[in-house]
């Protein structure tokens, strides 16, 4: 906590609050509610990702209480410490409390953790040759050049490359699953059984619903950090934001400090800088970013349904 918010600290008074007020009061209002809408709709597909992870693994719950729950997780990681650490305990909590062996819904909620960040970076990689090959004025091509790296054309190949390979690894490793994992093994080892459980079930089918859950969840966040440039009469190329997200978003969730806050704007500096931002607009469009989970908060007061415990998962 004392770190990130002495980094925040840190940041602020380098870049001059009151410059970075001012570009927020000039904010056009119409962007800002395009941003926001934006966001909560990201924030809905990671509710129905989390279900559909959570059904994966033998414990379906419906969507009428899982989104209410899923804000309440970001309610908490908003005035928590820990960045996503409390709101993720709590989602965690609540699967636990309708039947959910505390295992499976502590792993539920790291997979979905790490199925989005694994969606960002094939997102970014995507964005990334897309910037290179079709649309030279994001500025990637040229921060590639002066570092001595090879051609626009061969450097976005690899881009798509490696993000089609990603794509694909979380399937290939399920359909490699060493034998010891299956049968009378498992009864030895129950530690095991959720990877045994995705293994087995429809490895495919879920591996392609959870990776298209977080395509659309990260292109709905890149989005509202895009109407955010947008409403501080800096935009960018979507693609070029795309790209800069995937260090913004990723260092938002070390569990250090409040929300992100701190950590999300040093990586927006670093990582607009070579897009041509000062550092003042780059915290501004992080700050703006970093109001959304804010105002979404208040859908924590809805109330979570009466459902009845599922029946506990026993294994197959």
């Amino acid at each position: 906590m004392a770190v990130a918010l002495a980094l925040l600290g840190a940041i602020l008074a380098w870049v001059q609050p009151d410059r970075v007020l001012s570009i927020l009061a000039q904010a056009d209002p119409g962007w800002v509610l395009a941003g926001l809408l934006s966001s909560l709709l990201g924030n809905v597909a990671s509710a129905w990702r989390w279900r559909d992870l959570a059904a994966w693994l033998g414990h379906p719950a419906p969507l009428s209480w899982i989104v209410p729950v899923y804000f309440r997780g970001v309610a908490a990681n908003v005035v928590l410490p820990g960045a996503v650490v409390g709101g993720d305990m709590l989602r965690a909590w609540g699967l636990h409390r309708r039947g959910m062996p505390v295992l499976e819904a502590g792993v539920s909620v790291v997979l979905d953790r790490v199925s989005g960040l694994w969606g960002l970076v094939i997102l970014g990689s995507l964005a990334l040759g897309a910037g290179l090959w079709w649309a030279p004025a994001t500025g990637w091509p040229a921060v590639v050049q002066r570092l001595g790296a090879v051609s626009a054309g061969w450097l976005a190949l690899l881009a798509v490359g490696a993000a089609v390979g990603m794509a694909v690894l979380p399937y290939a490793a399920l359909r490699v699953t060493p034998r010891w994992l299956a049968g009378w093994a498992l009864l030895r080892r129950p530690a095991l059984r959720w990877w045994h459980r995705l293994a087995s079930h429809q490895p495919g089918w879920h591996c392609a619903r959870q990776m298209a859950g977080s395509l659309v969840v990260q292109t709905a966040s890149v989005t509202a950090l895009y109407c955010g440039a947008r409403a501080i009469g800096a935009p960018l190329p979507w693609e070029a934001l795309a790209v800069a997200a995937v260090p913004i978003f990723v260092l938002a969730t070390v569990p250090v400090g409040f929300g992100g806050w701190g950590t999300r704007e040093a990586a927006a500096i670093a990582a607009l800088a070579p897009l041509g931002y000062d550092a003042s607009s780059a915290v501004a469009v992080s700050v703006l970013y970093g109001l959304y989970p804010l105002a979404h908060s208040a859908l924590a007061l809805w109330p979570v349904p009466q459902v009845g415990q599922a029946p506990a998962h026993r294994g197959d």
